[in-house]
């Protein structure tokens, strides 16, 4: 009755919405400067009609009906602004005063909901269009490390793996526009010449974003369109063949907006150097090369200014270049003998695509409904022969299909409560020759609300808790507080949050057979999440031109997934003897582990004036790794690959002339020693 009543009421606003009368045009300019202002964030109150700010500052709103409107005006290093409009109005003129901290800035990681960096409850950390360009970085992950102090990246002859306060890049969720990107390669799908911003949240938010969410959310907020036709191009060279080049075409044409972007990365092999522990010549590289291509197209129609749709598209592959006559020397029967290096090159391939729709019921009341996919798939390529294997012959690795359903609504509950709900359905996919999978799959359903809810005493909390449930592991709930008190410059932060992982389709069902090391791995369809409780306290003081923010936290994980020796008993009762008398040694994926982090991070940044910045951060992190032996005890060490001490320093100055803009930057990362098991 209720679905049929809301509709109803749809179809009866559609008629009269689609015919808009309103339109509103104009320029944002510096109040100090008089110079215009490109990408200027423009959002309409009530509405879901927006724009930003073309190359000259200029924008232009239509799509709106009668009346008197609110324009809200913000950007990166300005005071926001607000402008009430009674009715049609050209020539707007609005002058944006410059900011000395970064605090206005709107996020909507943290709440799932708009917030000013400095109201917000749950702590979340920018990283904008502006420092990326200044960093010289041609990567997500280069912009990440270079520009926070918490993250750290680790190459070798495998790939690139990332991590966030000591904890690896699988239990920190990756999101575009508030969408998970699943199967692997999530950094570099992403094209960094059309991030607007990175909002990073350190720490659990399963009970906002599900799964995955343990160490931490990291979400890319790309591009809008400024200009009726805008056309950019970035072109970034370096050593070892490094080619990075970004075409963006974007279109916005009243009520109709197409952004199209394409991206091609390469890079040779390269090492740090060719010999290895043990003394010998190695042609493995410490990166290997390779090629990738990537298109993104998302098309949108306002169809009134509280009624949107919208499609998008991805495609991306990515194959290696591993050096085909590379050798090693690996010890058999007591010497040292010369093996080559590689027999394969790995092709990984995705494609994506999601259709949603956004409707403004009343100035109370939201909705966002979407349906996405995404799609991954790796293959061996062989060059030469390995075992059975000949040159030219591929294989499939893995193929992962992510299926997601999500509505969710954002109502206003009166003057104080702001209540976020929803309900999320998620299918997963995956087959592998190699690991011996046909096809599994594997289903959740989510039940989520949050509340945002204003308190007296200038307190502010946030409620929420998560219920799901899955096919696997059946019931599972994951609740989070968070609470602010603001005092003048003064915010103080209080969170906890619980998380956990989803067992992948893997961990329950791949199989392995290891000639090299004489070892059988078998799946555990009766592994339970992985799982989490976060701490934290925040502490953040901002004075004219003084920003200071000091945070302490606690993440303790269990049950985390990892290898266990089966003994001769569970051999014989799952039914493996004939691996037995085959293979040295019998294992399982089991929840056998545990980790702690404990940290400080303290950030800072300084608005000297006359056009010059400075600002920095360091964190210090304490990591324990417990890892479960025969006789039952815990093997407690450093998490592997964590780094203790981290910190960025940073400095900048500009200046603009009549015709003529200059931008310095000075960028510095700092990182300890990485402890290696």
């Amino acid at each position: 009755m209720k679905t049929n009543y809301l509709l109803a009421a749809i179809l009866c606003c559609l008629t009269p919405l689609l015919h808009a009368q309103t339109a509103l045009s104009g320029k944002v300019v510096s109040a100090d400067t008089n110079e215009p202002l490109a990408g200027v964030n423009i959002r309409v109150d009530n509405s879901l009609t927006g724009c930003a700010t073309n190359g000259k500052g200029e924008f232009i709103i239509d799509n709106l009906p009668d009346g008197q409107h609110t324009l809200r005006f913000s950007y990166i290093g300005f005071t926001p602004k607000k402008y009430t409009a009674d009715g049609q109005e050209e020539n707007i003129l609005v002058k944006l005063e410059e900011s000395y901290s970064n605090l206005s800035q709107v996020v909507v990681t943290g709440t799932g909901t708009h917030r000013r960096m400095t109201d917000s409850p749950v702590p979340v950390s920018v990283i904008t269009a502006k420092e990326i360009g200044g960093a010289n970085v041609s990567t997500l992950e280069e912009a990440l490390v270079k520009l926070t102090p918490n993250i750290s990246s680790y190459t070798n002859g495998m790939g690139t793996t990332m991590s966030l306060n000591g904890i690896n890049e699988d239990y920190i969720l990756i999101l575009e526009n508030g969408r998970r990107l699943a199967g692997e390669d999530r950094y570099t799908r992403i094209n960094v010449a059309n991030i607007k911003r990175i909002e990073i949240l350190n720490g659990a938010a399963s009970a906002l974003y599900g799964s995955d969410a343990i160490g931490g959310v990291i979400n890319i907020i790309t591009d809008d369109a400024r200009n009726t036709v805008n056309v950019s191009s970035y072109t970034h060279y370096s050593g070892e063949g490094r080619l990075t080049e970004s075409v963006n075409a974007d279109v916005n044409a009243g009520k109709f907006s197409s952004y199209t972007s394409y991206q091609r990365r390469q890079a040779g092999s390269w090492q740090n150097n060719n010999i290895d522990e043990n003394g010998y010549e190695t042609g493995r590289p410490t990166s290997v090369g390779f090629y990738s291509n990537t298109v993104n197209q998302r098309f949108v129609f306002n169809a009134t200014d509280k009624l949107s749709f919208y499609a998008r598209g991805t495609y991306y592959d990515n194959k290696t270049r591993r050096p085909q006559d590379a050798t090693y020397y690996a010890k058999s029967k007591g010497q040292f003998v010369q093996k080559d290096a590689y027999t394969y090159n790995l092709r990984h391939e995705t494609y994506t695509y999601g259709a949603g729709m956004k409707y403004m019921i009343n100035r109370s009341a939201y909705i966002d409904a979407e349906f996405y996919s995404d799609n991954f798939s790796s293959d061996y390529m062989y060059f030469k022969k390995s075992g059975s294997y000949l040159p030219g012959d591929q294989v499939t690795r893995k193929q992962v299909r992510y299926y997601n359903g999500n509505i969710k609504g954002i109502f206003r509950l009166g003057s104080r409560n702001k209540l976020s709900a929803g309900v999320e359905y998620v299918n997963e996919g995956l087959e592998s020759e190699s690991d011996n999978i046909d096809s599994r799959h594997m289903y959740t359903l989510a039940f989520y609300a949050q509340d945002e809810i204003k308190l007296p005493l200038n307190l502010q909390a946030v409620l929420g808790i998560r219920y799901i449930y899955n096919e696997n592991f059946k019931n599972y709930a994951t609740p989070n507080v968070s609470l602010m008190y603001k005092l003048g410059g003064l915010n103080l932060r209080a969170a906890y949050a619980a998380g956990f992982r989803t067992p992948t389709l893997s961990q329950l069902y791949a199989t392995d057979e290891s000639k090299t090391s004489n070892r059988y791995t078998t799946g555990n369809v009766g592994l339970k999440p992985e799982k989490n409780n976060f701490y934290s306290l925040n502490a953040e003081y901002n004075y004219r031109r003084l920003s200071v923010s000091v945070t302490g936290f606690i993440n303790d994980i269990r049950d985390m997934i990892n290898y266990r020796t089966l003994s001769d008993q569970e051999i014989h009762d799952m039914g493996l003897d004939d691996k037995h008398a085959t293979f040295d040694e019998i294992r399982q994926r089991d929840n056998v582990d545990k980790a702690k982090t404990k940290g400080i991070s303290l950030n800072a940044s300084l608005n000297l004036g006359a056009g010059f910045r400075a600002g920095g951060g360091y964190t210090y992190m304490d990591t324990e790794a417990k890892q479960l032996q025969a006789d039952g005890s815990y093997e407690v060490s450093p998490i592997d690959k964590s780094v203790r001490h981290m910190g960025n320093i940073n400095g900048q100055w500009e200046h603009a002339w009549s015709f003529y803009r200059l931008n310095v930057n000075v960028h510095g990362h700092l990182q300890g020693e990485r402890l290696s098991l």
